[in-house]
């Protein structure tokens, strides 16, 4: 493999050797990986792919490695769906989700940007890895460290939904519970990562791991043979998946798999917590950071790493932003489940919340492909539904209680209906 040059600062364009560095040592702006693309072009081709696995990996030319991956080998490559029961709900004409919520091993994207982290950490010959995570980001470093034997220390904040706190202590990490919300887990994890020889995930490796992201827009774009969609809502926390969504569309303009780009790309965020959406409504350059008060834990950041690159991107492709409250989550939650039987954590509520929102503003055309990204699993969120649920239904082992039922049903629907009529 090997089609790395080295790292580059998103600033000032200064470049780097291909070195455990996430900071321009210069300007003091963020690094990326720089691929050669004209050897990529040569290599990676429609028909080179025909015969791949159908993994992430089978995009490996513009992954971050110089040698064959060695964990998350079945990561990727999740169905996008084409969701008409959604789309009838909706008012639209052509809808698909993109659903990580069965990505593998821990069912969210993040395996694709941990497979990627582990693989080249262990290149880089560390034996611990590590990262600061709001609870998928957690799940998948666990599980993948223990893949391959590693050790793993994993901080949290200590309030998680206690569905991710289980889904990363099976795998027997050191998980360690921060008394704080997520932007101070991350300072002091910047602190630890300093003075111990770990490689964190999301910190000194952070150039490599955000790499793993891409690999969701080459699938959508080799899903849909090809064709781009015209509009793409994607959940944001830290705002790198959003950033590399665009950027795998771009690369692909690039080498020729693709027309030049038209997608719009539309930034989602709960309400308690848009300091990216914020930015974008009030048309200004500055994210300012502010304390996350939202149910959807896993979007809560209040001080987003690349924040500013998500702003860059959605305004570059013609996008736009949307919150999404709490009560509009859960109801985005119940209404993808009952529509496509998909059910999704509370930021898969958020992506669907705002999507809705965009498309009744007019934001997002009616008749325009549009694909909603799904990036995890709602056995993992349980709790922010629960309450919102119906009771369970409970009655004796035999025929005529079940008839009981069946009868007490339908007068209580009959009811109801004679009430909306009254009213109408």
């Amino acid at each position: 493999m090997g089609y790395v040059l080295g790292l580059k600062c998103r600033e000032c364009g200064r470049e780097y050797p291909k070195e455990v560095l996430f900071v321009c040592e210069y300007c003091f702006g963020s690094l990326e990986v720089d691929y050669d693309y004209r050897a990529i072009k040569k290599e990676l081709t429609k028909e080179a792919l025909a015969g791949r696995p159908k993994t992430m990996w089978r995009y490996k030319e513009l992954l971050p490695l110089d040698e064959e991956p060695t964990v998350g080998l079945d990561s990727g490559f999740t169905p996008l769906i084409r969701a008409n029961n959604l789309a009838r709900a909706l008012g639209v004409e052509e809808l698909y989700i993109k659903d990580d919520s069965v990505n593998h091993p821990t069912l969210s994207f993040k395996d694709r940007v941990v497979s990627v982290a582990i693989s080249k950490s262990k290149e880089f010959g560390f034996d611990t890895v590590a990262c600061a995570s709001t609870g998928n980001l957690a799940n998948s470093v666990a599980a993948q460290a223990a893949s391959c034997g590693l050790k793993a220390y994993i901080f949290i904040p200590a309030d998680l939904e206690s569905g991710k706190v289980v889904s990363s202590l099976i795998y027997n990490p050191n998980l360690i519970g921060i008394e704080g919300n997520y932007d101070e887990v991350n300072r002091l994890c910047s602190e630890i990562a300093s003075r111990y020889r770990w490689a964190f995930v999301n910190i000194n490796i952070r150039p490599y791991y955000a790499e793993g992201s891409k690999s969701m827009g080459y699938e959508i774009a080799e899903q849909l043979n090809w064709k781009l969609p015209k509009h793409i809502v994607v959940p944001s926390a830290g705002g790198s998946l959003i950033t590399k969504i665009y950027k795998s569309f771009k690369e692909l303009e690039k080498l020729d798999f693709i027309d030049k780009v038209d997608t719009k790309v539309y930034c989602a965020q709960g309400l308690g917590c848009a300091p990216i959406v914020t930015a974008i409504k009030e048309k200004s350059d500055i994210i300012r950071p502010l304390k996350p008060k939202t149910i959807a834990k896993s979007l809560a950041i209040g001080n987003p790493a690349d924040g500013y690159y998500a702003l860059d991107s959605v305004r570059r492709s013609g996008g736009w932003g949307e919150e999404a409250s709490d009560e509009e989550i859960i109801e985005a939650i119940k209404l993808l489940a009952k529509t496509e039987g998909i059910f999704t954590e509370t930021a898969g509520g958020v992506t669907l919340g705002a999507a809705k929102k965009l498309i009744e503003q007019k934001i997002i055309p009616r008749d325009e492909p549009i694909v909603l990204c799904i990036t995890g699993n709602g056995l993992k969120t349980q709790e922010a539904v629960v309450k919102a649920l119906p009771g369970l239904i409970k009655i004796k082992p035999s025929l005529a209680s079940f008839e009981e039922h069946i009868k007490n049903n339908l007068h209580q629907r009959i009811s109801e209906e004679k009430v909306i009529e009254y009213y109408i």
